[in-house]
């Protein structure tokens, strides 16, 4: 059986889901310690300026590692409102951000405690809009290493390291910018619908 661990992220790359609906089961850790500046809390979209980072403000520990799963959502900043207008810049013209509006809305509008259950909730909507469904389940303790027969998939966090380069689509803006590589899955909704899931099935991941 073809399962693989990676860390639950907000509105996850393209790259995580390459791997999720090419994998049997699909394993997500949530006994890891944050991490700044990975996509735990931050996504990466096409804006008309080129690539830019929207990222989520949480409320920090002093003098101590935290939790993920603990990791509380810094809602006193208006994270919400300022997420959802550049996402309207970015894709209102887009092909099928009408389409699927009304999935993104809610979660711009309620909200979340725990960073980590925001993550889940996206990851619902978002396998809503691409028609897909996983057997997936959560760690119950923390390993350095993945479990033998597991593919580990946790570096996928971290755009730094994640080296992936996918095959084109068209996009909002690539008239002025190009085509820019394994943004976050809304970027490839927003464009190809339904078709998405079709490109994430025949993409390669290293």
């Amino acid at each position: 059986m073809n399962s693989i661990l990676l860390h639950p992220t907000y509105f996850p790359s393209v790259a995580h889901y390459v791997a999720m609906v090419q994998a049997q089961q699909v394993q997500f850790e949530v006994d890891d310690n944050f991490q700044k500046q990975t996509n735990r809390n931050r996504m990466y979209i096409y804006s008309p300026n080129g690539i830019q980072m929207l990222n989520i403000p949480i409320k920090h520990s002093v003098g101590k590692h935290q939790k993920f799963k603990d990791v509380k959502i810094e809602n006193d900043f208006d994270w919400q409102k300022n997420h959802f207008k550049s996402l309207e810049a970015a894709y209102r013209t887009s092909p099928f951000f009408e389409y699927f509006e009304d999935d993104f809305r809610p979660i711009f509008e309620k909200k979340k405690k725990f960073m980590l259950d925001l993550n889940f909730e996206i990851f619902d909507i978002i396998n809503n809009c691409l028609g897909v469904s996983f057997d997936f389940t959560k760690t119950e303790e923390y390993f350095k290493e993945a479990p033998a027969n597991v593919h580990d998939y946790r570096y996928l966090v971290n755009g730094k390291k994640d080296t992936n380069v996918f095959e084109s689509y068209t996009q909002v803006f690539d008239d002025k910018h190009g085509f820019l590589n394994n943004l976050s899955i809304i970027d490839l909704l927003c464009n190809e619908g339904r078709h998405a899931l079709t490109y994430l099935q025949n993409q390669k991941l290293k």
